[in-house]
């Protein structure tokens, strides 16, 4: 198809003599060297040049592989690299310009002037089309790498969002399930202990107290799934259910002593009862309240240290939740006494899914958690420190209080789901 493009636009000329057989041989030859245009394009043109030099040596009809030389030239072209071209076309060119001039007539050396303007045109288109290919393949290849990137993105928030179910689901029904466990034992204990004088109102309020995380469970799983739902936008919990966390814990026999004031540092010694009214602002006066996000990671992380301290701890035990605001940042600090001095320390506490979770929940939100045995005692410790505002996310205005959703109702009605 080059060839006859090419071999069309050429002007007339006429040699010393008609290509006899070894003139036939060496056009043929300089058709064939085309084989390896695509393959070694520079390596056909040098072929190219030695075939042509001799044809033209030997006063051949000078015009006749004009057309296998263009073809040539163009393929050269084509492939590039631009530098090479450049260097290339115009020595070859030149060359065979000189021979031409040099071993045929002064009409033969005008006509191939002539056709020079043209040898020199093909090149040109080449480079163009060579350029033009590259550009199509940089779109096409910024257009792939742009749909592999979508594809890795959504792959990654799929992960995350499988992580984040995963850690909501974790959290609620550990933290309920190991109440029920407790308060099972509680209600097993006092049937059993001394039939005789069964204390039937012990064994009532652990029946209730088992009522009553069965259904906080339910609301709170009612809430989740209304959070993960496309089509609403649920209340996340906040730091006005963490009196609530603990009063649940105290249900089940241990002494938590509650320390929250997001006013300022915690003083050491002062709290208030886990029986506080929740409210749904503690931050002074001008100061912001924390990001939801934050608020929804630190309550959490207090469920899940709530919940390890009732598995792992003793039959009682004394744990102390404080939570306290100090300059821009929000501290966490739940700490227990550990198993009972009279009784065979549990297993070796192992870090699984709950303190994987929370160390996750706390870096979701710029923040880090520590948890390990405490350095003063007996007894474990969780510390996390989180941003008020998480990185990205533009900060509240402190005058406006962060709206808080009306809590699930706990109505123990068969007919809800």
């Amino acid at each position: 198809m080059d060839q006859t493009v090419v071999a069309a636009v050429l002007p007339e000329g006429t040699g010393s003599h008609r290509p006899d057989a070894l003139g036939w041989t060496l056009l043929t030859a300089s058709a064939v060297v085309l084989v390896w245009r695509r393959r070694t394009p520079m390596l056909c043109l040098l072929g190219m040049v030695g075939v042509v030099a001799l044809y033209h040596y030997l006063q051949y009809i000078q015009i006749a592989p004009i057309p296998s030389s263009i073809v040539a030239l163009y393929a050269l072209a084509v492939a590039g690299p631009h530098l090479r071209t450049v260097l290339t076309v115009p020595v070859v060119v030149g060359a065979m310009l000189v021979i031409m001039a040099t071993v045929g007539k002064q009409h033969e050396a005008a006509t191939m002037l002539q056709s020079a303007g043209w040898i020199l045109a093909v090149p040109a288109a080449g480079e163009g089309v060579r350029v033009h290919r590259n550009y199509v393949a940089a779109v096409t290849e910024r257009a792939e790498r742009a749909e592999r990137t979508r594809e890795e993105e959504a792959a990654r928030r799929v992960a995350e969002e499988r992580l984040r179910i995963a850690r909501d689901l974790h959290d609620l029904l550990a933290h309920s399930i190991t109440l029920i466990g407790v308060q099972t034992s509680v209600a097993a204990h006092v049937l059993v202990a001394d039939p005789d004088r069964l204390d039937r109102t012990a064994v009532a309020s652990a029946l209730d107290a088992i009522a009553d995380t069965c259904r906080e469970a339910r609301a709170e799983l009612r809430t989740t799934l209304r959070v993960l739902r496309a089509d609403g936008d649920g209340p996340l919990p906040s730091l006005a259910g963490i009196p609530t966390l603990t009063r649940a814990a105290e249900a089940t026999g241990a002494k938590v002593h509650l320390a929250l004031d997001l006013a300022g540092p915690e003083v050491p010694g002062q709290g208030c009862p886990s029986d506080r009214p929740a409210t749904g602002r503690w931050s002074g006066e001008g100061q912001r309240d924390p990001g939801p996000a934050v608020q929804a990671a630190a309550y959490r992380i207090v469920q899940e240290a709530l919940t390890n301290a009732v598995r792992h701890g003793a039959t009682a035990p004394r744990i102390t939740v404080a939570v306290h605001r100090e300059g821009d940042r929000l501290r966490l600090r739940i700490e227990d006494d550990g198993p009972h001095a009279r009784q065979a320390p549990p297993p070796h506490r192992t870090e699984g899914f709950g303190i994987v979770g929370m160390r996750e929940r706390a870096r979701s939100v710029g923040g880090t958690l520590t948890a390990g045995p405490r350095t003063d005692g007996p007894g474990f410790a969780v510390h996390a420190e989180l941003p008020l505002t998480p990185p990205g996310q533009p900060e509240p205005s402190p005058q406006e209080p962060t709206p808080q959703e009306p809590a699930e109702p706990l109505a123990p009605q068969g007919d809800q789901r």
